[in-house]
């Protein structure tokens, strides 16, 4: 087998924060092979490096699929190779395009994100199926599907009691995003203009909730700016219902349309 290094994304605690498996040197392995890796891994995501040089083709896989983009486990890789090679930046080639992320001397990533977009969200079924209702919404956050390299399902609540009370029919969520090509549920509490709480249902990746989701995070970030609700940073609380809390940290630069999403990484001991 590969050597799996373990971090968590999103946090110092390696109690805390998103696990993701990472193989630096995954070149010789065929997409089988990285589909049992991850599955025996378990996490919602490992990240495998195919080749080196300025720019190192990235794939994410999930326990049950490949994932054309995945945040908190680019962080994980990004520290990873800043631990052995130095901190700087790294350009890493993803299925859904190039992604730069700048490590710094504290080990703290930065990425960013492909160019996103926002459009319309079909809810469907989906209330029926977190088992919510439409007074569970925020008004003021409308339902919009956001992308920045993965697509994702946002949806307001109103009540961080809302949030906290997370029973869904796995099953049924499962179909539902398959059917829209959706990688997660990004379920928000607005605290106030600056701070939010997040939580991301995963099952098309055989997972019941993401602890911290970079991608959904910089999607969130198009979100908001779609809605007019764009603020310069913008802090994700994440995981504190799983007892894994993650801080995650988005940017939004009004020179440039891509998303900016920040946290550390530390290593999970063997």
């Amino acid at each position: 087998m590969a050597d799996v290094l373990r971090y968590a994304a999103f946090t110092t605690d390696p109690a805390g924060g998103n696990p993701a498996g990472v193989v630096l040197d995954a070149g010789g392995l065929d997409d089988d092979t990285m589909q049992a890796i991850a599955a025996e891994v378990g996490y919602s995501e490992t990240a495998f490096v195919t080749g080196e040089g300025a720019v190192r083709p990235v794939r994410y896989f999930s326990p049950k699929a490949e994932v054309p983009f995945c945040g908190h486990a680019t962080v994980a890789t990004a520290v990873a190779l800043a631990e052995r090679i130095g901190p700087g930046e790294i350009v890493f080639d993803t299925k859904a395009g190039r992604v730069p992320v700048v490590v710094d001397e504290e080990l703290r990533a930065t990425l960013t994100s492909v160019e996103p977009h926002v459009e319309a969200a079909d809810l469907a079924d989906v209330l029926d199926i977190l088992r919510w209702s439409p007074d569970d919404l925020d008004p003021e956050l409308p339902p919009r599907v956001g992308y920045a390299g993965a697509r994702h399902l946002v949806l307001g609540t109103a009540t961080r009691q809302r949030l906290a009370d997370l029973d869904y029919d796995f099953d049924r969520l499962l179909a539902y995003m398959l059917e829209r090509d959706l990688t997660t549920l990004q379920l928000v509490w607005r605290e106030s203009p600056t701070v939010y709480h997040v939580r991301d249902p995963f099952p098309v990746g055989g997972v019941v909730e993401d602890p911290a989701t970079g991608a959904a995070a910089a999607a969130f970030g198009a979100y908001l700016r779609e809605l007019g609700l764009a603020q310069p940073t913008i802090t994700l609380h994440q995981g504190h219902d799983l007892g894994r809390p993650s801080l995650i940290t988005v940017e939004l630069r009004p020179d440039d349309p891509r998303i900016r999403v920040s946290g550390h990484a530390v290593p999970i001991a063997s």
